[in-house]
């Protein structure tokens, strides 16, 4: 192959080289692209300059070229909604867990403290024996019997601040009398007439008195904390 055939070889595949980016260049609207197309061969190169045989591929090349680059857009955009609405899904998807756990937690726990209440209900303090005397001990474990097990703690703080469990205790200025120093004592016969006599009386006067005043003993307790009485 001679110098000239060479040089013409060269030159005629820089031609096409340029004469597909001029093409790129045009149909992707990039001004850019289009000078540097000018600028690189000898003199400018359009779709024109290039056989009639080859422009259909140079064509379908470039049309080929940005098909790809929008495919790959579009999947990239498809694949970051997906995996935004999964992220979605899932957080709504925990967010419906915890509610749910959260109010079977909460039913849970009314229909047991309803099965307390109605056990302390039912509770007969006739089952209860009457002594002479009782200790502290013995009183708190009656009481126990008695009142829901959640409530018990707050019925107990009551009853250390008015009377120490003491059921014969009277307060010496206003006669408030018994564990709950109930005013008048007398109050604690709806519940029994050995109201003065018998703890078990009492403790069941106390918790009706609690629930139906306050709502329960915890809600009594509170109110008492903020009043020093209730």
């Amino acid at each position: 192959m001679s110098r000239i055939s060479v040089r013409g070889f060269a030159v005629a595949s820089a031609t096409a080289v340029t004469a597909v980016g001029s093409v790129v260049g045009v149909a992707s609207g990039s001004t850019a692209q289009n000078n540097d197309a000018e600028a690189t061969a000898t003199g400018a190169t359009l779709l024109a300059d290039i056989p009639a045989g080859q422009q259909a591929q140079v064509q379908t090349a470039s049309l080929t070229q940005q098909a790809d680059a929008q495919a790959i857009q579009a999947d990239a955009s498809a694949k970051k909604d997906a995996e935004e609405a999964a992220r979605k899904a899932a957080a709504e998807t925990a967010i419906a867990k915890k509610e749910a756990a959260e109010k079977a937690a909460k039913e849970a726990k009314e229909r047991a403290e309803a099965k307390e209440a109605a056990a302390s209900r039912s509770k007969d303090i006739s089952d209860f024996p009457v002594a002479t005397s009782y200790s502290i001990a013995q009183l708190q474990a009656m009481a126990r019997q008695i009142v829901p097990a959640g409530q018990f703690q707050c019925f107990s703080n009551i009853v250390d601040h008015e009377s120490d469990w003491n059921y014969k205790a009277v307060n010496p200025s206003s006669g408030a009398y018994g564990m709950f120093q109930a005013l008048p004592g007398s109050k604690m016969s709806s519940v029994g007439a050995d109201w003065r006599t018998n703890p078990a009386t009492q403790i069941k006067w106390g918790l009706n008195y609690m629930n139906d005043r306050y709502g329960s003993p915890c809600e009594a307790w509170s109110f008492w904390q903020a009043n020093n009485w209730y």
